[in-house]
């Protein structure tokens, strides 16, 4: 029987995607070898991968470099279309006929609130860039051959228990009781459950033939004030009540670049943060809803969830498949 690998199997998606499936391989730089059907490969390795792939009928390319200060900024390509090459070159050789590409709404750039599948892309960022440059490559892979199926995914920000990216450290300044909101907390943010979006993906392993193209995030979105009320309110944590203007958090986010330069230090403050922070960043999800795909959580559940597991010391209850369901030192995208 063939099976499905998950490149990049070891990070936080693909840890939450596994069990989901029923005999995955797992590929990533950072996995144990002593687990079974697991190897330790850099997506960049082609001939590794050609190894591990064989006997292999959907892969699920889930590695990236995504982090926003990535250097040198060529391992944005190395790594996302480098690796995306190397993947269409062992399918080629392989014969196999289905990738799920995990890409990502940065292809759409930063002002694009509303952004649907048909929304030009026009990444700001090399993250972006090099994700859309892997998605064209993966597309003309698809179109070579009609019984090829391709489903490209692009999810908003991710979170979950686990994960030490911008919500957790969103999260982590409410908690201080020190977070100072940066403009008006209007501006709404798509964001996505990880277990809901590992579900999503799992459904996906059938997938016919054809390329299809899904916008992910959970609905219905949250604006700013909302999420950190929210959270301050499950942290059990009383916040200031005034809020620093835009213009004046975006001057001081200049401030930090200059110094970063200066010193050569990464600060916990840039200019870019605040005008993610602050931005109006909401996705189009009407395509999801038309494949019938139920999320096993509500978004507030899944942050109250991450909260609890990672602050308040509350291990979550596992559900089972098909049950239902200071200024900011980061920016949620």
């Amino acid at each position: 029987m063939k099976r499905s690998a998950v490149i990049g199997g070891a990070g936080f998606i693909g840890g939450r995607l596994l069990p989901h499936l029923a005999r995955p391989i797992v590929i990533d730089k950072s996995a144990s070898e002593e687990e079974p059907d697991a190897y330790r490969i850099d997506v960049r390795d082609r001939d590794g991968l050609a190894d591990a792939l064989d006997d292999v009928e959907t892969v699920y390319l889930l590695a990236a470099e995504h982090a926003d200060d990535v250097e040198p900024v060529s391992l944005y390509y190395e790594v996302n279309v480098g690796g995306a090459e190397n993947v269409i070159a062992i399918a080629e050789a392989r014969g196999i006929q289905r990738i799920i590409f995990t890409s990502s709404v940065a292809v759409y750039g930063l002002d694009a609130p509303g952004a649907s599948e048909e929304t030009p892309p026009d990444p700001f960022n090399d993250y972006g860039r090099s994700k859309w440059e892997a998605e064209q490559k993966l597309m003309a892979w698809a179109e070579r051959d009609r019984d090829r199926s391709l489903v490209i995914v692009r999810p908003c920000v991710i979170f979950g228990e686990g994960n030490r990216g911008n919500v957790h450290t969103l999260l982590r300044q409410v908690g201080s009781g020190r977070f100072l909101m940066v403009g008006n907390g209007r501006n709404r943010k798509s964001m996505a459950y990880v277990e809901n979006l590992a579900r999503f993906l799992a459904d996906l392993e059938d997938a016919p033939p054809g390329i299809q193209v899904f916008n992910y995030s959970d609905k219905p979105d949250l604006d700013m004030r909302h999420l950190v009320d929210m959270a301050a309110g499950e942290l059990g944590v009383s916040l200031p009540p005034i809020a620093v203007p835009y213009p004046i958090g975006l001057l001081a986010g200049y401030g930090c670049d200059l110094i970063a330069r200066i010193t050569g230090r990464k600060l916990p403050i840039s200019s870019i943060r605040v005008r993610k922070f602050c931005a109006e960043t909401t996705i189009d999800t009407a395509r999801l809803g038309s494949t019938g795909f139920e999320m096993p959580f509500t978004l507030e559940e899944g942050l109250r969830r991450m909260i609890r597991s990672d602050f308040l010391g509350h291990a979550p209850t596992p559900r089972r498949r098909g049950s239902s369901a200071t200024l900011p030192e980061a920016a949620i995208p």
